[in-house]
């Protein structure tokens, strides 16, 4: 039997331990060649794009640039989503390591320990990756012309544990015995190809977001909830109801299934609660890790950090800390 791919040496191709190996200067090296692929790595001014920089570096040997045309002083990071760093960049290339070699996610508070930093630090560091992560969904179209995908909606979030008495127990789908802050992520998934998730507080309301971001064209399959029943006169869609089986032969949803699977595991697992604003960074992490699983563990790392290179300050998290920004 042939050895599967995630078991094998091809794809373990940069470790934890390489990183850590790594001096300040071969980390900035690594840094500037994904931030300024065009140049080999020579640096760019993000204020006025000219290559007429001269280097301004600190006493302490921390890189810095001076564009000889507009006099902007900046850095490998600036203007990107890890702007204003304040840790060496071989501590952040370690963080992009350590976050992006763990299956199912990294608990925060995990990550705090391993970085020996504050949990603030670590908190805001792994909402970053999840938002570059994210850039790779911007605009994202799913399906074509003879393309299939999977359609369905896990709930996820406020989950409160039912008493372990008969008696005391809640039924929780009576609106009395919620929280509110239970909320359903609806995956498209495309059969060999890409996936993209959305945060609804019902599946109906994430028909308009199917309509607009799935091709006229494919196929669709789902499961038997009257959710998707609207569907029918935009799309071909083949139906398998959960309660007799999970295939029919035709009709399944095996792959939003595992997707399901993995955002779970990390749900129970490390975070233990995803609820909020920030679910939808959580369903987008699980989206990115589930469409990269078959890349070695260095193509992931490079390309977790390329997304971090080239994508703009924070939304979310920029000043999160100062209250300047809430999330």
């Amino acid at each position: 039997m042939a050895q599967h791919f995630l078991l094998s040496s091809a794809a373990r191709t940069l470790s934890l331990v390489q990183v850590m190996r790594m001096g300040d200067q071969e980390a900035e090296i690594a840094f500037r060649a994904v931030r300024w692929p065009e140049t080999k790595g020579e640096p760019i001014c993000p204020s006025c794009g000219s290559v007429k920089c001269s280097d301004r570096r600190t006493p302490k040997g921390v890189a810095r640039w001076r564009c000889r045309d507009c006099l902007h002083t900046f850095s490998v990071t600036s203007g990107t989503i890890f702007a204003n760093a304040k840790k060496p960049l071989r501590v952040y290339l370690a963080a992009i390591a350590i976050f992006t070699n763990e299956v199912k996610g990294k608990s925060m508070l995990a990550l705090s320990r391993d970085l020996g930093c504050q949990y603030k630090t670590a908190f805001v560091l792994a909402h970053k990756m999840r938002e570059a992560m994210a850039t790779e969904m911007r605009g994202r179209m799913i399906g074509g012309e003879g393309k299939e995908a999977e359609i369905d909606g896990g709930y996820f979030g406020g989950y409160v544990k039912p008493a372990n008495f008969r008696e005391n127990r809640r039924d929780r789908r009576y609106a009395k015995n919620q929280s509110g802050k239970r909320r359903v992520v609806v995956i498209v998934r495309e059969r060999n190809g890409k996936s993209l998730p959305a945060v609804f507080r019902t599946e109906a309301e994430g028909l308009n977001f199917i309509r607009s971001r799935v091709n006229r064209g494919t196929t669709i399959y789902a499961d038997e909830a009257a959710s998707w029943n609207d569907l029918h006169s935009r799309f071909e869609m083949f139906r398998i109801n959960h309660q007799e089986a999970y295939s029919d032969g035709t009709a399944c949803t095996n792959g939003a299934e595992s997707f399901f699977s993995r955002m779970r595991r990390a749900e129970i697992g490390h975070h233990h609660h995803i609820a909020g604003p920030y679910l939808v960074r959580f369903a987008q992490e699980a989206s990115w890790r589930e469409d990269n699983r078959r890349l070695s563990t260095g193509e992931q790392i490079t390309r977790v950090a390329t997304l971090a290179m080239k994508a703009r300050p924070s939304v979310d998290f920029c000043g999160y800390w100062q209250r300047s920004k809430v999330s």
